[in-house]
């Protein structure tokens, strides 16, 4: 199975407010930088996009490191959330529906095809990559702006 590096963030001005995200994904060498913009978002629905995004791209089952700072992603999946919310009907322990399940089922539909490997970096520090996501997903949103106003 090919190994797979991805890097992830979602960034947002205003919560809710213009979103923006961003991936790196590098494969032998090979590297790859995708971003996008939504007018409307929250800052967890960019994490998520994000990793779904950039999974998207395989085009063959992949062994995964996933690397993000997003607790809300990364702790959904390590401290066995999701299966949790399945099991009581998307419900969360306080009885209120789980936030962004659109984007939970599709990200269990990706890592049923990929193996996943998630793991949390520290946002705004010294990783490169997650830095470079960082100025991806904020970088999609001063160009939407900008484009907006011409």
């Amino acid at each position: 199975m090919k190994q797979v590096t991805i890097y992830t963030d979602g960034a947002c001005s205003g919560n809710p407010g213009p979103g923006g995200w961003g991936a790196v994904l590098m494969f032998r060498g090979f590297r790859r930088e995708i971003s996008g913009y939504d007018p409307h978002t929250t800052n967890n629905r960019m994490e998520l996009t994000a990793a779904i995004e950039a999974l998207s791209l395989l085009k063959e089952p992949c062994e995964v490191q996933l690397y993000s700072d997003s607790s809300y992603l990364v702790n959904a999946f390590l401290q066995h959330w999701l299966s949790g919310w399945q099991r009581h009907n998307w419900l969360k322990s306080d009885k209120k529906p789980v936030e962004n399940k659109d984007l939970w089922q599709k990200l269990l539909e990706l890592t049923g095809v990929h193996s996943v490997t998630w793991i949390k970096v520290k946002g705004h520090a010294d990783n490169v990559e997650n830095n470079r996501c960082d100025e991806l997903a904020t970088l999609a949103i001063k160009q939407a702006r900008d484009a907006a106003i011409m």
